[in-house]
């Protein structure tokens, strides 16, 4: 797979994951949903933090978490540049890609969009308001909108510490980058072997740590 192609990939799903983000910023409230089906909705949330709405310690976390994911971007991109000049498996290609177009997406939102917009409480945001974007340039909060409650249990009472509980499966509400991350992952994990093939243990080994090490940095 050439630069030209993977670079390609990258910019399809970062067109349609800015879109979308786009769109659920300038057009819902926040907390405001559409059901689209009993088990997915459109539901626009904000984060300040990583992937899935995990939190990040403040607005200096927040500046090291940003700061982080650059230069974790920039070793993203090495790793892709040199896969595809090493000729690598095109399905590794494919999942760095991936990864790459994910953690791009979601800096975006980190980096800009506290400029571009004003804030989405009781109000739909406004692009570039008169008065300012809600935040300073780096500590913009990502924009999530995919949910997926799929079933609802309450735990027993009988378990220790979590009975009686109320648990919605899937939680989480999350954006198309960081599906884009999730499914490079998975390439990564389930078809390791295919990817990594005649290499020996050790440097299989080393590889696996190091896919592992720059998707968890990348996640966003």
């Amino acid at each position: 797979m050439s630069l030209k192609k993977s670079l390609g990939l990258v910019l399809i799903i970062l067109l349609l994951d800015q879109a979308i983000k786009i769109y659920v910023k300038t057009h819902f409230r926040l907390g405001d949903y559409v059901t689209v089906f009993d088990w997915f909705k459109i539901y626009f949330v904000e984060n300040n933090g990583m992937a899935f709405g995990t939190e990040f310690g403040g607005t200096t976390g927040k500046l090291f978490l940003t700061g982080f994911r650059l230069v974790a971007i920039g070793g993203i991109f090495y790793w892709l540049y040199n896969s595809i000049k090493k000729k690598e498996s095109k399905l590794l290609i494919i999942a760095i890609s991936l990864i790459l177009a994910g953690a791009i997406g979601n800096i975006l939102d980190s980096v800009f969009y506290g400029r571009l917009f004003s804030d989405s409480f009781h109000q739909v945001a406004r692009f570039l308001p008169p008065e300012g974007g809600y935040a300073p340039w780096f500590q913009g909060r990502v924009v999530d909108m995919f949910y997926f409650p799929l079933f609802e249990v309450t735990i027993p009472q009988a378990f220790p510490l979590i009975g009686g509980k109320h648990f919605t499966f899937f939680e989480p509400v999350f954006n198309l980058a960081d599906s884009a991350i999730t499914i490079g992952v998975a390439i990564l994990i389930l078809f390791n072997k295919r990817i990594f093939g005649s290499k020996n243990k050790a440097a299989y080994q080393n590889e696996i740590d190091k896919v592992l090490n720059d998707a968890h940095n990348a996640v966003a």
